[in-house]
């Protein structure tokens, strides 16, 4: 187990988020509206930079994504994404839980704020009514 043992369950407390395993990746998935926001996996040795250390991936503005980098070492451009628009985390590595926990919040908000409107309101009136 990681240091962020938290971190699934503040995934998935985010209003209308699920999670599955894409078997073909070995990633698993956390997902609002049908649209991939975060996933972990544990990339293989043949990608160096990251092998075999376990990651969480999240989508991410473009300009805090460069600024988070070049502050926190185990904040890296996201594996096998658009590294503009994604940064990965080591889970074994030393990033702060406010630093993380701003992360998952920015990307999960990125990620609902471009559903549309009637997609978003059904989620939240489903989240209200639990």
């Amino acid at each position: 187990m990681n240091k962020y043992d938290w971190l699934v369950e503040y995934l998935l407390a985010k209003p209308g988020a699920t999670t599955d395993f894409k078997v073909e990746w070995g990633w698993q998935r956390y997902q609002v509206g049908g649209k991939m926001f975060a996933a972990t996996c544990r990339p293989d040795p043949k990608h160096e930079a990251y092998a075999c250390r376990e990651l969480l991936t999240l989508k991410c503005d473009p300009e805090l994504a460069r600024l988070l980098r070049a502050e926190y070492p185990d904040i890296v451009p996201g594996f096998y994404m658009d590294k503009r628009n994604w940064n990965s985390v080591f889970l074994d590595g030393d990033v702060p839980d406010d630093i993380m926990r701003d992360m998952c919040d920015r990307a999960y908000d990125l990620v609902f704020g471009k559903l549309i409107k009637r997609t978003q309101r059904e989620i939240l009136e489903n989240h209200a009514a639990r």
